[in-house]
């Protein structure tokens, strides 16, 4: 069935309004206020006068992140979604659009994903403030965390040779992450990083020239550790480029003494002021120079582009919205006309 030109363009508060006289007839009185109080007071402030199939995945999940922002109880914007959902079913039953970009929310994922949502992003010159506070055999795991987006265990897992680094393909295999079990492995062990996230990265030139120097001026200290990341155990030498001065790994207390000092020197706020911050620090400078979404999603390892959509929308560039599209055209054709 073809879409006719009229109902190609037709908006929200447009189709909203068609859409709940027709049905309000078998709804009590207060289910009709409620309905016509949250269309006019919640979803056509943020979409009444778009044209339905101009309201993408992107535009929603951004009105829901904005919401959040805002202080919406959950509950109520629960409701709001749902109801988002409802009229956007309807026109695709109606097949005044294809489909609704509602189906790929998973409004549960959402709202864990603002719990998810960085809380606080350093600028670059917060970043240049931790490395002038951070000791210089540690420097390149700041590198690694601002300008690789490495997590804070995967950095101390990481170790010297082309397992991790290969300087020569000019990549990074993000493959083990330190940890610490004493009772199940006899202290330190590898295993393979935060679910999904193993992977081959491009490694940032920057960082690339700095690993080099790190591993020149403090030479990778070997460790005997239990590496479970292929499944079985094995205990094996690990060259690892970052241990403590006396050339042991980094416990989560040991590195976390370390990092309050240096975070403290530079600057940064004590609750959100984490080693985890410079990935968000990572993934936000790729969003604001451009990077398409799924480039960011393979850099950070995410195992889907769901995930980190919802935990950066808000700093995804907006794009303006075309105007006077269709009159800037048949002005020109008139002029033509006229001409002629």
């Amino acid at each position: 069935m073809k879409v006719q030109q009229s109902e190609r363009n037709l908006t929200l508060r447009e189709y909203g309004d068609r859409w709940r006289l027709s049905r309000e007839v078998g709804w009590a009185l207060e289910t009709r206020k409620r309905v016509e109080s949250n269309l006019r007071c919640h979803l056509y402030p943020a979409f009444g006068d778009r044209p339905l199939r101009a309201i993408h995945l992107t535009a929603v999940l951004e009105w829901l992140t904005r919401r959040l922002e805002e202080g919406t109880p959950r509950t109520s914007l629960k409701l709001y979604f749902e109801l988002l959902d409802t009229v956007l079913n309807a026109a695709v039953t109606d097949k005044v659009i294809p489909d609704n970009p509602c189906d790929g929310v998973k409004l549960a994922q959402v709202l864990r994903g603002f719990s998810r949502a960085p809380k606080w992003v350093p600028t670059e010159g917060e970043v240049l403030a931790l490395l002038d506070a951070v000791p210089a055999r540690y420097r390149a795991a700041i590198w690694l965390g601002a300008g690789q987006g490495c997590r804070m265990g995967e950095v101390l897992g990481m170790e010297h040779g082309v397992r991790c680094v290969d300087h020569d393909r000019a990549e990074l295999h993000i493959v083990q992450q330190l940890r610490y079990a004493p009772q199940q492995h006899g202290g330190f062990y590898l295993s393979e990083p935060k679910a999904g996230s193993s992977g081959t990265v491009d490694m940032d030139p920057v960082v690339g020239q700095v690993l080099a120097e790190h591993v020149r001026e403090f030479p990778p200290v070997p460790v005997e550790l239990v590496d479970v990341t292929s499944g079985d155990p094995v205990r094996r030498s690990v060259p690892l480029l970052f241990t403590t001065r006396r050339g042991n790994p980094f416990t989560d207390r040991t590195w976390s003494r370390e990092w309050a000092d240096w975070r403290d020197t530079a600057g940064w706020p004590k609750e959100h002021g984490t080693f985890h911050a410079l990935r968000h620090f990572f993934a936000t400078t790729l969003i604001t120079n451009h990077a398409e979404p799924q480039e960011v999603q393979r850099m950070l390892r995410h195992k889907t582009l769901r995930i980190t959509l919802e935990t950066y929308v808000h700093w995804w560039p907006k794009r303006d919205r075309p105007r006077g599209i269709v009159g800037n055209v048949l002005r020109s054709a008139l002029s033509i006309q006229d001409q002629a």
